[in-house]
């Protein structure tokens, strides 16, 4: 008896992907030539905030359309809004995991792919997504691509939605809409100025979900939970400057840090900004400033093959500080990241300090993005960079809860620049910050050659966390570990519902973040 084939599915919606994020951002291109798309931390954001919101639509192996949403209470989705208050500027920055409706803010097709039902597909998908997360309903604003051209007949956008629901006139997007079982509400003015064919209004739609009123409430229980551990544990060296004898000299220190910590069960382990510097103590050769630099750049490769072998072996993810390093002509302070599997991931410093730039000539970097880990999106921010307020409020846009911060300071004001910073970042964005810094002394390296530090793991301040918004620390100016545990469950119900709520309280309204080049995309 023949077997029978076992034929794949050629059309699929699924859960979007962080592999997805360059098909995504290709396809609004197509979807929305006249507008601007989504850069890629902006799909980065809406894909950490709410996993679960955002679906695409796979055919053959391409993504041909996208789906976006969040969930919110209801008094914000019925009330008048934009589309960039709402959305948080796009990123879904602003999704509630108590939220009771579902919100969407994007759905687009590839115009090839039409005939397929691509927007039937994920209008079906998302409302099953509401229908399994118990909420009220659906609502979103969505597209008037014939207003423009009928708003002299109509006379207002009022007029024109309702003769398109009186079935008067024909809008390819409202009557799509209409026809898949949503309700107009109303219209919402300014909601995206930049969609012409619209003039910048919006219908304003629901869809009841027909299965809330048999959902039996749970006491404390959120409709949505993100699929991230429940607890990190966190370690942060406060590295001792000393001189050493050879590079394998400087391979044992590290490793006994790495491994330590690993039996202890860290989840990441984090060291200071150039704490490689400790490598021109071999030669011990009193270098200039720039021949310094360059000097301790050599042993990029060798520094890069250490931290990654040993991530791999003690299954741990490290935070492996920073070491100068060439990108083409221009010499960065770069922090590297290793994680568990082996991967690497570089965070040049944005910021180079003014002696940085005039000692060592350092150029800023330009990317600043999210990282994926097994314990959930993190950022790294090297030192001086903590200091701007923008860099870490863009990471938290993205999907951060945990924020590292290597640094290397010469004195206690330098170093309390960079302590007070993490504290306010960890405030304003409430998230977890770390800190590790250098201590000791190389006295034949010029301006590397004093250090002060007191090492911290910090928390946002409020009722869950501890009382002075400092979960471990260590002694100034002694070579020793901070360990705590991070309870990312508690950050998350504390950003919707702790004593104050600094990322739903955002006037999205009044100002936003926006990374030079960033992008929007084309809504409903």
């Amino acid at each position: 008896m023949a077997q029978r084939r076992r034929s794949r599915s050629r059309l699929v919606v699924r859960q979007a992907r962080q592999r997805d994020i360059d098909a995504i951002q290709a396809l609004a291109q197509r979807a929305y030539p006249r507008q601007t798309p989504y850069s890629r931390d902006e799909i980065r954001g809406q894909l950490n905030n709410f996993p679960a919101g955002q679906l695409v639509a796979e055919y053959e192996g391409k993504v041909v359309g996208y789906c976006a949403t969040i969930c919110l209470p209801e008094s914000q989705v019925l009330a008048p809004h934009t589309w960039e208050e709402i959305t948080g500027g796009g990123y879904g920055s602003t999704h509630d995991i108590d939220g009771d409706y579902l919100y969407g803010y994007e759905v687009c097709v590839d115009p090839e792919y039409r005939g397929l039902r691509i927007g039937q597909r994920l209008y079906k998908e998302r409302a099953a997504l509401c229908v399994k997360l118990g909420l009220k309903g659906i609502v979103f604003g969505g597209r008037l691509p014939g207003l423009r051209r009928r708003f002299r007949q109509v006379g207002s956008a009022e007029a024109y939605v309702a003769q398109v629901a009186n079935k008067e006139l024909r809008d390819r997007v409202l009557t799509f809409q209409l026809n898949n079982g949503y309700e107009v509400l109303g219209v919402l003015p300014d909601y995206m100025p930049g969609d012409k064919e619209s003039m910048g209004y919006a219908s304003h739609l629901i869809w009841r979900n027909p299965e809330h009123k048999f959902k039996q409430p749970i006491p404390g229980d959120s409709h949505v939970h993100l699929q991230l551990p429940s607890t990190v544990r966190v370690a942060t060296v406060q590295y001792l400057q000393r001189s050493i004898r050879s590079f394998d000299e400087f391979r044992q220190i590290v490793t006994y840090f790495v491994r330590e910590m690993s039996d202890n069960r860290c989840d990441f382990v984090v060291f200071p900004e150039l704490f490689t510097v400790q490598l021109l103590s071999i030669e011990n050769e009193p270098l200039e400033h720039y021949a310094a630099v360059r000097r301790l750049a050599d042993y990029t490769d060798e520094y890069r093959s250490v931290m990654s072998d040993l991530a791999v072996r003690f299954n741990i993810n490290i935070i492996a500080g920073s070491h100068p390093s060439w990108e083409g002509d221009d010499l960065l302070n770069m922090g590297y990241i290793y994680l568990r599997d082996g991967s690497e991931h570089r965070q040049p410093k944005i910021h180079p300090t003014p002696g940085e730039r005039h000692w060592w000539n350092l150029r800023g970097g330009n990317s600043l993005n999210a990282i994926e880990t097994d314990c959930g999106p993190v950022g790294v921010l090297v030192c001086y960079d903590s200091e701007f307020p923008e860099l870490g409020r863009h990471l938290t846009n993205q999907g951060i809860h945990l924020l590292f911060v290597p640094f290397s300071t010469d004195d206690r004001a330098g170093h309390l620049r960079v302590r007070y910073s993490a504290h306010a970042r960890a405030v304003e964005n409430q998230i977890y910050v770390a800190t590790a810094g250098n201590v000791g002394n190389l006295p034949r390296v010029h301006a590397m050659d004093i250090h002060y530090a007191q090492s911290a793991i910090i928390t946002p301040c409020d009722y869950p966390f501890a009382r002075d918004g400092v979960a471990a620390d260590t002694t100034p100016q002694v070579e020793m570990v901070a360990i705590a545990d991070l309870r990312l469950d508690v950050l998350r119900e504390a950003r919707t519902s702790g004593t104050v709520q600094n990322l739903l309280d955002r006037r999205h309204d009044l100002y936003r973040i926006q990374w030079k080049g960033g992008m929007r995309g084309g809504g409903q």
